[in-house]
């Protein structure tokens, strides 16, 4: 400011001043154009990593459903019962003919067993014996053969059981009790437990998109001031496809297994380089929610009002904040 022809510095920017001349505590940082990553700020979409099928293996009728949309359910567990009637009328038709064939098969047993006394004692011809023989043997295998036919009519009617092919929750249930279902309908999606963040890039992001890379993930919800410490994530894989103009990415990320599948996340990602003015954040103060930063110019630290932007950390400068306007390259400047 000026008064009677004279010039002052403000009082902070004076003390500044002073202390750079005497070599006090106060630090002085040059400032310097380097490269940063260009971050973009996008909405990814939480999918699950892989989305389960649980089918009918059987045809029938649905007449148990023990899940619900949004329950978790384990690996293996059963989610639902499918019904056909007529396995159960072919087992009872085989029940029958099982204890016929028993029958015909003790019948055979005990003509064998007299026709073996008989030969023992020579009054029985050797052509006889081996047609009792023939006739047990045949029956027990008819008996044998029976029991087979209806193990797989249980193994049928068991597969009537839909069980979860992995664990996660129920997403959709296309299903009801009472249905009719054909061999391999769906009963249940299951998203499983592992959940992802899946992006859409535009498609010139697609050179800069690396598997491996990290990127940033904001709180729950679109809003800025929804808060929060951001999460670190890493990208799993980019799709070598581009579609409608978009590059495909998948992120992992910890701790989504609360969220809703196809829920909105706002993402920052790397877009390649840029140059940009990065100083450390303690040279910069705040007065009336204006950012100033103390300028050697002529010999005197002068307030110089900047607009900030946002945190570059960096190894020789943990604190790196980086500057949008109001100061140059060759720019001294003093810790206030």
């Amino acid at each position: 400011m000026r008064q009677m022809g004279r010039s002052y510095l403000a009082p902070t920017a004076l003390l500044a001043a002073l202390a750079y001349a005497l070599g006090a505590n106060a630090g002085e940082v040059t400032v310097r154009v380097a490269p940063v990553d260009d971050v973009k700020a996008v909405v990814a979409s939480v999918e699950p990593a892989h989305q389960l099928t649980a089918r009918a293996r059987i045809g029938g009728t649905v007449s148990a459903l023990k899940i619900k949309e949004g329950d978790d359910v384990a690996g293996g567990a059963e989610i639902a019962s499918v019904v056909d009637q007529k396995l159960f009328l072919q087992m009872q038709a085989l029940d029958q003919r099982i204890q016929s064939q028993q029958a015909q098969r003790d019948k055979a047993q005990a003509d064998f067993g007299r026709a073996q006394e008989l030969f023992r004692r020579g009054v029985y011809t050797k052509a006889l014996f081996d047609q009792a023989k023939t006739a047990l043997d045949v029956g027990e295998r008819n008996l044998a053969a029976l029991r087979s036919d209806r193990s797989v009519i249980e193994q049928q009617a068991a597969e009537g059981s839909v069980r979860a092919p992995g664990p996660g929750r129920v997403l959709t249930i296309p299903a009801s009790i009472g249905r009719v279902v054909m061999p391999g309908e769906t009963i249940a999606t299951i998203a499983e437990d592992k959940y992802i963040l899946r992006l859409q890039l535009p498609e010139r992001h697609a050179r800069f998109m690396r598997a491996g890379d990290k990127v940033e993930i904001g709180a729950r919800g679109l809003h800025e001031e929804a808060g929060g410490e951001r999460k670190q994530g890493r990208v799993r894989i980019v799709y070598p496809e581009i579609q409608g103009g978009r590059v495909i990415a998948d992120v992992d990320v910890q701790g989504l297994g609360d969220y809703f599948v196809g829920e909105r996340i706002r993402v920052w990602v790397s877009g390649g380089e840029r140059m940009a003015m990065i100083v450390p954040a303690r040279f910069v103060t705040t007065r009336f929610g204006v950012d100033y930063v103390l300028v050697l110019r002529d010999g005197d630290a002068v307030d110089v009002p900047v607009q900030r932007g946002r945190a570059h950390p960096r190894p020789d400068m943990p604190d790196g904040l980086e500057i949008l306007s109001g100061l140059k390259a060759g720019d001294r400047l003093v810790q206030p």
